[in-house]
């Protein structure tokens, strides 16, 4: 809301040195944010001018230009030329003189053309920024202005006023006027607040008599059981002059409001909405037919508003209709067939109060946003009609040549707001601060409600622009906001003693850790995922819907965090960055079929849920447990002097696992496996004993050009929950041996379909507590090996804890777990 300041002066006693930086102070402490302040472009010397005579001289180009002798209040006249030929000598007129600054920016200067030197500029209204006219001078006389040459033509015409913006909340709709801040900024300074609807001339002629014109509401189908339109109200001003211009003071303050001006009727009309905050709308009396009924729109009706579009209506939108049909969608925008014209001489004004749900859905509906929507959205006082209908038809009146007549309609049925009973010692007990009884009375007085003592508490009712104020706890917040948010002291809780992280808070961060320790970087991504994305990843298995999606394309809550890393990894790589190793920690939604989720038990309100609510709740979310995914791209070890490039790739991936598997105290199985979304030839699922927690692999080169990602993209997805559950609860370390080591291997040749993890872990089994470490070092398939089978190599080191190993005895523990093996496997030594 843009705030003029020589408007809200009319209105509340702001001292005549208060800058709007200091403005802008008392509003903030009564809760408005401070948006800009907007000041004025033109910059003087901008005077007002006489015309003493002028030549015309007709031009080589066929234009005709006039050499003027303008009085601007000098000793001597200054000679002008203009190309512009609807003024008069004798006729009052703006000159630019050198060195002034018209909007921009355009510099005036003196300056040769058309064989004179012009010593500035006469202005018209478009230069001045006081309209779209441009083609003609703008002319003081018919202003009737008649000021002296040389006066200050920036002053004369308001354009030296500033504007203060601040923002309002959504429920604060009553800020959306100057009456509504001013009485804002009386609150925050206790300067004298005057409410411009209680004005005398504006109350007489809201008491004088206003019938005759048929209205009527027939709302078939309200909304939240409340009939659209509570209050219409209707004036008629006739014999105006829609041809008169609009006065500079009220195109100044509309164009820092951010309107633009128009014609001197719609004009008005905007500048009592700013004004009192009632939306206000003109039709052309003559373009009526009959009376005007409020209801509903019928299926397949349509209407032309004002900006000639030709809307397809709903039949949740109310309209305002008379007897050829739908004339305006009610709250948003009037309709062309009753536009208010230059032939218009009778102007029928309304001033309606509609429901705010029911105009957000129709502004929203046909993407119609407006500044009468705005303030209908976050409501409107029902009371404040009548004075702004009157304000309207005494503008036409004082401005336009119009004369009241007794026509109109008066139909108001808002409901009176309800009485709130605020307990005593409740203020202090919400905001933790002490209040005396005086400070919350006044505080609530001050902004508008009746206060009556009764016992133990105060009865108050709000006032009509206040439909916020509903309970307590808003009562409340109007005396902390009042007295000042300054009294609430600052105070940090001190956390409770014998508490820290849980386990799983604990082994979550530790993952965290060990995979940025590794030289990953965490990244975050968005759980939506699209249904292509969902069958690409996770197949048929089912997935959770959003009832009201962000984005329409991506409805699905994920299965997967390797969709998100995806992304995150094509946007990084289109801006450059081939080398990416990328991990993320998360949650993932994992419904199962058949069952349905969802509650219809939500507590309302600040109610207090009961045990068998949020047990209810919690059944009706599906398992969320965390996972932790990472991505390689690019090279492991990048290029660089005396040492090549090293790809990313699988193996990268399966260490992740083990470093992670390591760190939490789970030992990792890995086992070829299979994946939708990888190269069936190199995924592996990874096994915590008998349990699959996770699977690592790369993505399948169809998804990989797909995406526009490299040939080779290798993925690690782990159940983070799982490995948390079967995780040590101690981590037991054992004590290094001091004794010497003995190291031997072995080479077993086994059939082509054994896993090398299978025959590692026999070996493993079989030789017993003396081998400390044993690793896969080699797996040949070629010449000396029978068909179908392959030789795997084995490193093993083996360490008595007591004392040093014999050959022999290292020889028995490597036979015995080559023994196991060729049970289990039909594993045999190698020659």
């Amino acid at each position: 809301m843009r705030v003029p300041l020589s408007w809200l002066r009319e209105f509340v006693d702001v001292p005549a040195e208060a800058t709007p930086e200091e403005i802008h102070a008392a509003l903030v402490r009564v809760g408005l944010e401070e948006e800009d302040i907007h000041r004025g472009e033109l910059v003087g010397p901008i005077v007002v001018g006489t015309v003493l005579e002028f030549v015309d001289e007709p031009q080589s180009n066929g234009k005709t230009i006039r050499w003027c002798q303008v009085d601007v209040g000098e000793s001597e006249p200054r000679g002008i030329v203009c190309g512009a030929h609807n003024f008069f000598p004798g006729d009052k007129v703006v000159v630019s003189l050198p060195g002034a600054v018209l909007p921009g920016p355009f510099p005036i200067s003196a300056r040769k053309t058309y064989g004179h030197v012009s010593d500035g500029m006469i202005a018209s209204a478009k230069e001045l920024g006081l309209g779209e006219e441009h083609s003609g001078i703008l002319r003081l006389t018919e202003l009737g202005l008649d000021p002296a040459p040389g006066t200050d033509a920036i002053a004369l015409l308001g354009l030296d006023d500033v504007a203060v913006e601040v923002n309002v909340t959504p429920d604060r709709g009553y800020a959306f006027s100057i009456r509504g801040i001013a009485r804002e900024y009386s609150n925050s300074t206790g300067a004298v607040f005057r409410d411009p609807a209680l004005a005398p001339a504006l109350l007489e002629l809201v008491e004088a008599p206003h019938t005759g014109f048929p209205v009527t509401v027939a709302d078939q189908a309200p909304i939240r059981g409340r009939n659209g339109c509570s209050v219409f109200v209707t004036r008629v001003v006739r014999g105006i002059d829609p041809t008169r211009p609009t006065p500079a003071w009220m195109v100044s303050r509309l164009r820092l409001a951010g309107v633009r001006s128009i014609s001197l009727a719609v004009d008005v009309t905007n500048y009592v909405m700013f004004e009192l905050g009632q939306p206000i709308h003109g039709y052309d009396l003559a373009k009526l037919s009959g009376g005007i009924t409020v209801r509903r729109a019928n299926a397949g009706e349509t209407l032309t508003t004002l900006d000639d579009q030709v809307r397809k209506l709903s039949t949740e939108d109310l309209l305002i209709t008379d007897e050829s049909g739908p004339i305006g969608l009610a709250g948003v925008m009037g309709g062309a067939a009753t536009e208010i014209s230059d032939a218009t001489s009778d102007v029928l004004i309304e001033a309606a109060n509609f429901d705010p749900v029911s105009i957000a859905r129709t502004a929203r509906r046909h993407k119609l946003p407006s500044e009468a929507s705005k303030r209908f959205e976050r409501g409107v006082d029902p009371l404040v009609a009548e004075a702004a209908a009157a304000r309207v038809a005494q503008l036409l009146v004082e401005l336009g040549g119009g004369t009241i007549d007794e026509l109109g309609s008066s139909l108001i049925e808002a409901p009176a707001p309800s009485t709130i009973t605020l307990r005593d010692g409740l203020v202090s007990a919400l905001l933790g601060v002490e209040y005396t009884p005086e400070e919350v009375r006044g505080s609530l007085e001050a902004i508008g409600a009746r206060v009556e003592a009764s016992e133990g508490a105060f009865l108050v009712t709000p006032p009509s622009w206040r439909p916020d104020l509903d309970d307590e706890p808003t009562l409340a917040e109007e005396v902390a906001r009042l007295v000042g948010y300054d009294r609430i002291p600052s105070i940090l809780p001190v956390a409770p003693p014998g508490r820290g992280l849980t386990r799983e808070q604990r082994m979550r961060r530790a993952a965290s850790t060990m995979l940025a320790a590794g030289g990953l970087t965490e990244v975050q991504s968005y759980p939506f995922v699209s249904a292509a994305t969902h069958k690409r990843f996770s197949g048929d298995a089912p997935a959770m819907r959003l009832a009201n999606a962000l984005d329409a394309e991506v409805p699905l809550l994920r299965r997967s965090l390797i969709p998100g890393l995806l992304d995150t990894a094509r946007r990084n790589l289109s801006r450059g960055l081939t080398d990416l190793a990328l991990f993320e920690v998360g949650t993932v939604f994992l419904p199962e079929a058949g069952k349905a989720y969802g509650s219809d038990s939500l507590p309302v309100g600040n109610a207090h849920p009961g045990d068998d609510v949020v047990a209810e709740l919690n059944a009706g979310i599906p398992p969320q447990p965390w996972h932790v995914a990472a991505l390689f791209v690019g090279d492991r070890v990048v290029r660089q002097p005396g040492e090549a490039a090293v790809p990313a790739s699988l193996v990268d991936a399966i260490d992740a696992a083990r470093q992670l598997g390591a760190g939490l105290a789970v030992p990792l199985r890995v086992e070829q496996g299979s994946h939708p979304a990888m190269h069936p030839g190199r995924t592996a699922e990874i096994f915590a004993g008998d349990r699959v927690v996770g699977v690592a692999g790369e993505l399948l080169p169809a998804i990989a050009d797909d995406l526009d990602l490299p040939r080779v993209v290798a993925l690690l997805e782990l159940d983070l929950n799982a490995l948390i559950e079967l995780g040590a609860r101690e981590v037991v370390t054992a004590p290094i041996s001091t004794y010497p080591a003995a190291t031997q291997d072995v080479s077993l040749v086994v059939p082509m379909e054994v896993p090398a993890g299978d025959v590692l872990a026999a070996l493993t089994e079989g030789a017993g507590a003396l081998l400390e470490h044993a690793a896969l070092v080699d797996d040949y398939r070629g010449q000396g090996i029978p068909e179908g089978s392959r030789s795997l190599t084995f490193a093993l080191r083996f360490r008595g804890p007591d004392r040093t190993l014999t050959a022999a005895e290292a020889s028995d523990a490597r036979l015995a777990g080559v023994a196991l093996a060729a049970e289990r496997f039909r594993a045999s030594l190698r020659e």
